[in-house]
């Protein structure tokens, strides 16, 4: 059992790799996956402003999230420009 995470922009920097694949051994919730990354790389990711998607779907509240078997989470950093 497999999970996809995808680091976009800013947070592929700060992950080192634009993509990691973890290992299940069951559904993952949104703590249990932060746990599993580095403690700076968690922290950013729990930052209000960093979106994420669920299999290209956006994700309204990222701290409801089960990431499942075969699942892409996508991690998107804030935007700025004008």
């Amino acid at each position: 059992m497999a999970l996809r995470l995808l680091f976009l922009g800013k947070l592929a920097d700060l992950a080192g790799v634009g993509e990691r694949v973890l290992d299940l051994s069951a559904p993952l919730g949104w703590d249990a996956l932060l746990d599993r990354l580095e403690p700076d790389l968690a922290s950013a990711l729990g930052g209000a402003k960093v979106r994420v998607a669920q299999n290209a779907d956006m994700v309204a509240d990222k701290t409801a999230l089960i990431a499942a078997d075969g699942d892409e989470i996508a991690f998107l950093p804030p935007v700025s420009g004008g």
